[in-house]
């Protein structure tokens, strides 16, 4: 079904080639065969011995339980994502939808015998570290995911028991997985009373955020307070949420010896501490650029005190374009096409095929995200489309995303378990086309104007605003250590690193203290610190892109192959194929000048 607008018709996304629907007996027989075969993997575990506390079987018989458990668990896990994926998108476009939300409760316990099974393997995985080498020297599946095994056995150091891992995953359905559904409900489900013109209209949450990009600047300002009112009026539960999350997780890390909550993530990230001090000290040490550029927005806009909130996203210069879907269509596969044939052809059968739920409606989260659905080897994307430019990079965003997934294509489940770090860079590659595009097509210095406007304030948010976020979690997980945190206190902290990062950038009496209240990333329990992986992809993709623009052709074959390996390898291996060593401030800074120039040529104009 698609919404028809001014925009032209905008798609839902069609899931009918996975399962029929929600009471299709395909879906509840993959249900079936999903508990079937967890069965089947837990007694094998218990055949073989797959135990930290099982006594050590000989080489061979490592051998055979390693082959045969990567086996079934592949198979298991491709499955259960795929059912996951089908009942969630149902979740996420309408939850109002009390089956989709009935049988997600329903499934999710097989998540966690899946992460019980996980948990399982993995300490027995660290108690034969010693003769992996071996048995991965030998082939067969233990040598394919030779990655795997190894960053197994070093991540079991951070183990709790097997029977306290296994309460602990139990308990997360009542307890950070609920607050994090929670979280998700009410957002999702707000709607606020909004006037235009003559007449007032009821918008979701994520149709009046999109009012930040209107060009009236009275309903940009209205949109802002509309907004605050909005979330002041949910904070309490969403602050409950919040603690509910951070609490677990620093009891957790706690109890798994973790140095603390940043630990882990820099750990699923793939990458390290001197990492991630060197990007992060290099975007620090380019926020004046940023300033710089707000600065000049500012007075564009008319504002001597820097730019308020409600106006960082107002459109300037002078662009008349409304990029239709069919526009938008044409746009992204044309200019994709430039890069490579396979990346044009993805796009072309995301959009043929409706693997793109693209209007805005009750009921449905906001932002944007891509999912795969591996068995079969598809994606589907979520955005909410208003015809901005910023739209449609968005929309390029998750394709890149997209062919992520597609140049996966062929590998097996535990060979694709990439990092955000390196989850993004397909993602933010595609997005520096399509704004390198624009700008080559803009026909006056207003347009391009319009164009390097819309492109520095998505780079602001990844770096300026990102940074706030990642300072503001760092001090919840601190403070949460010691008490509960009240909303008003989030809201304090959200305020006080805004002021930190942005500066006189924007006006301090104007900033939004409630972002900690919609972003869902702060309510994922099981990947903290859902942020600085977004800068990471952002300024590693733009170094990318420089060498692209180096090596033409030749560098489309040796990307496609870095981006079929991003669950192989850590993010300093993998940039290494490209002479890149991301532990030197001066690679980031070098990336952050790129963005610098575009800076400079904003202001001159």
């Amino acid at each position: 079904m698609a919404q028809h607008t001014k925009l032209g018709a905008l798609p839902r996304w069609d899931l009918s080639n996975v399962y029929p629907s929600l009471e299709s007996p395909e879906l509840a027989q993959d249900i079936e065969a999903s508990k079937h075969l967890t069965a089947e993997l837990e007694r094998y575990l218990d055949a073989h011995g797959i135990s930290k506390e099982a006594p050590r079987p000989d080489h061979s018989a490592i051998k055979v339980a390693l082959d045969g458990y990567l086996d079934r668990a592949n198979a298991l896990i491709k499955q259960y994502a795929t059912l996951g994926a089908y009942i969630r998108s149902f979740v996420t476009t309408d939850s109002f939808n009390q089956t989709a939300r009935r049988m997600l409760s329903e499934t999710e316990p097989l998540g966690v015998r899946l992460h019980q099974i996980d948990t399982r393997f993995s300490g027995w995985v660290g108690a034969i570290a010693d003769a992996l080498p071996h048995v991965i020297e030998e082939g067969g599946p233990a040598g394919d995911h030779a990655f795997y095994l190894m960053e197994t056995a070093e991540q079991s150091r951070y183990m709790m028991s097997e029977g306290e891992e296994g309460l602990a995953a139990e308990l997360s359905l009542s307890g950070a997985n609920a607050w994090s559904k929670l979280q998700g409900t009410i957002t999702s489900q707000l709607s606020v009373e909004f006037a235009r013109g003559h007449t007032t209209e009821k918008l979701s949450m994520p149709a009046l955020i999109n009012l930040s990009h209107d060009p009236d600047p009275d309903v940009r300002k209205r949109a802002y307070e509309t907004e605050l009112a909005a979330w002041d009026g949910v904070k309490e539960p969403l602050a409950a949420a919040m603690n509910g999350v951070k609490g677990a997780v620093n009891t957790l890390n706690k109890r798994r010896g973790r140095a603390d909550a940043l630990h882990s993530a820099v750990d699923q990230a793939r990458i390290d501490r001197a990492t991630l001090d060197a990007m992060i000290g290099a975007m620090q040490d380019a926020f004046p650029s940023f300033r710089k550029y707000l600065r000049a927005k500012g007075k564009m806009l008319g504002h001597a005190n820097g730019v308020p909130w409600w106006d960082m996203h107002a459109p300037v210069g002078k662009s008349d374009r409304l990029y239709t879907w069919p526009d938008t269509q044409q746009f992204i596969v044309s200019n994709f096409a430039t890069f490579s044939d396979r990346l044009a052809k993805l796009a072309e059968r995301a959009f043929g095929h409706n693997w793109i739920d693209a209007e805005q409606r009750p009921g449905k989260r906001a932002g944007a995200f891509c999912m795969g659905l591996p068995a079969v080897d598809e994606s589907r994307i979520l955005c909410n489309f208003d015809g901005s430019l910023d739209q449609v990079s968005t929309v390029a965003h998750e394709l890149g995303h997209a062919f992520h997934n597609e140049c996966l294509v062929g590998k097996a489940e535990l060979q694709t378990q990439t990092p955000m770090t390196l989850a993004e860079t397909a993602s933010i590659f595609c997005e520096t086309i399509i704004a390198d595009a624009a700008l080559a097509d803009a026909k006056t210095a207003d347009e391009e104007i319009a164009i390097l406007d819309t492109d520095l304030t998505g780079k602001t948010q990844v770096i300026v605003d990102i940074t706030s976020r990642f300072l503001f979690e760092q001090e919840v997980f601190k403070r949460r250590e010691k008490a509960e945190l009240s909303a008003d206190e989030l809201s304090e902290l959200m305020l006080r690193f805004q002021k930190e990062t942005y500066g006189d950038g924007l006006d301090e009496r104007y900033l939004h203290k409630y972002m900690w209240t919609w972003k869902p990333h702060y309510y994922r329990a099981g990947l903290s610190f859902y942020n600085f992986p977004y800068a990471f992809g952002l300024l590693f993709a733009l170094g990318l892109y420089a060498i692209y623009q180096q090596r033409g052709a030749a560098f489309v074959p040796e990307y496609e192959a870095l981006l079929a390996s991003t669950g192989e390898g850590t993010a300093a291996d993998l940039a290494m194929r490209f002479g890149i060593n991301i532990r030197d401030k001066a690679f980031w800074k070098g990336s952050l000048d790129l963005i610098a120039q575009r800076v400079d040529r904003f202001a001159s104009l």
